[in-house]
């Protein structure tokens, strides 16, 4: 028994020590005052843009990491800014009508499990490879989209039955967003657009159901993790709560023709800005 509980101390006092590394490696700066109500006017436009085209987090993470706060507790904190935009967007555009929750159940849920999976094979995988192949396929996706300037102006037949349709994208995206997340917005929305046969605005409102999904469960997972910063990601929420609500207010009242140019330029600035990354870290 003495055996025992020696051998359970040092394996106490191992894993302090290497909190205590980790703490060290990834200590964070002391952020200035000035700072927040930058984060706050940031989160505003993130949730204005994302609500609409996507792309958000193009502008959030930045502003996070030019704070000179860690990679990993950065993209943590994004995503619970993340989590009041997508929360205030989904509820504008259910108010509105382009969204059922009720329909979206089966997905919401499909897609918090691949949000959870995703963040917990972030810690333990390496996302290269979806670095490397991400700006390709969003390319694509604009290149597509450029060739069929009426796809997404109205509704369409559907390709894919809704239960199919969320058991593949929604594992599979939401697995994404978990573990990568870059250009998720616009992965979602060419898929309600091309399979279930949405014009844009819908798309929009359900693309927005989906990343609440997976950001609401990637923060569960990072919050019991301690990756979360809670009065920087607070503070630029409070703006992704505005930004969120305008945004699909703009959504819904310009139409499909104001979000599909938005869609394609936040689709092309999200795939320069990987390929970039990718060239400039090689």
């Amino acid at each position: 028994m003495a055996k025992y509980a020696e051998s359970a101390l040092h394996a106490v006092k191992i894993n302090r020590a290497m909190q205590s590394r980790v703490s060290c490696m990834l200590s964070v700066p002391e952020i200035p005052l000035w700072a927040y109500p930058a984060l706050f006017a940031t989160g505003l436009i993130a949730g204005t843009v994302d609500a609409i085209a996507g792309g958000g987090g193009l502008i959030a993470l930045p502003a996070l990491l030019g704070l000179g706060i860690p990679a990993p507790l950065a993209l943590a904190t994004s995503k619970l800014q993340g989590t009041f935009g997508s929360a205030s967007a989904t509820w504008s555009f259910a108010r509105r009508g382009v969204v059922n929750l009720r329909e979206c159940r089966l997905g919401f849920t499909v897609t918090a499990l691949g949000g959870l999976g995703g963040a917990g094979a972030m810690r333990l995988l390496d996302p290269h490879f979806l670095s490397t192949l991400i700006p390709w396929l969003l390319a694509a996706i604009v290149l597509y989209m450029i060739f069929r300037p009426q796809l997404g102006e109205s509704s369409r037949h559907h390709r894919m039955e809704a239960p199919t349709f969320y058991l593949i994208f929604g594992l599979g995206l939401g697995f994404y967003d978990g573990f990568f997340g870059p250009g998720v917005g616009s992965f979602w929305t060419i898929a309600f657009v091309t399979l279930l046969g949405h014009d844009f605005i819908r798309a929009a409102g359900h693309t927005k159901v989906m990343n609440f999904a997976s950001n609401i469960a990637s923060l569960i997972y990072f919050s019991i993790a301690g990756s979360v910063l809670w009065l920087p990601g607070l503070t630029m929420g409070a703006g992704q709560l505005l930004g969120g609500r305008l945004g699909a207010h703009l959504a819904m009242t310009r139409g499909a023709r104001f979000v599909r140019p938005l869609f394609l330029f936040m689709a092309s600035l999200v795939a320069l800005k990987l390929v970039f990354a990718h060239f400039n870290h090689g």
